[in-house]
């Protein structure tokens, strides 16, 4: 298994969708990077030589963020959104869908398992 900036990218698969397994890289990226190093993209990932994979680590570090740094930008986006109470920070405080998708029904990816309230009794 090749290690392509610190992430183990599968073997098997070919090259354009062995890079998709870094964090902040898809399909449009990775094809975008191939050009750029002059690659084949139905080359396999194990058929990468040292001199690619140097190329790859080289080329992603400098023109690109991805993985660590990536999340963190992420993660400190939504900690401004957060400390300035605005609504969208509210939302992702309160642990609901942030871009305006309807809670009713739905929205358990967010909310989470259902929680039964009972009825009052009269």
């Amino acid at each position: 298994m090749p290690r392509i900036i610190g992430i183990d990218v599968p073997d098997k698969k070919r090259l354009e969708i062995a890079l998709t397994y870094i964090y902040g890289i898809g399909r449009k990226l990775s094809n975008e990077i191939i050009e750029k190093l002059k690659l084949n993209k139905d080359l396999r990932a194990s058929q990468l030589t040292e001199e690619q994979i140097a190329q790859l680590n080289a080329i992603l570090t400098s023109e690109y963020i991805v993985e660590g740094d990536l999340r963190r930008q992420v993660q400190n986006n939504i900690k401004r959104l957060v400390g300035i109470h605005c609504y969208r920070g509210m939302r992702h405080r309160l642990g609901l869908p942030v871009r305006g998708q309807r809670t009713r029904t739905n929205a358990r990816t967010r909310k989470g398992k259902r929680k039964t309230v009972a009825n009052k009794k009269i």
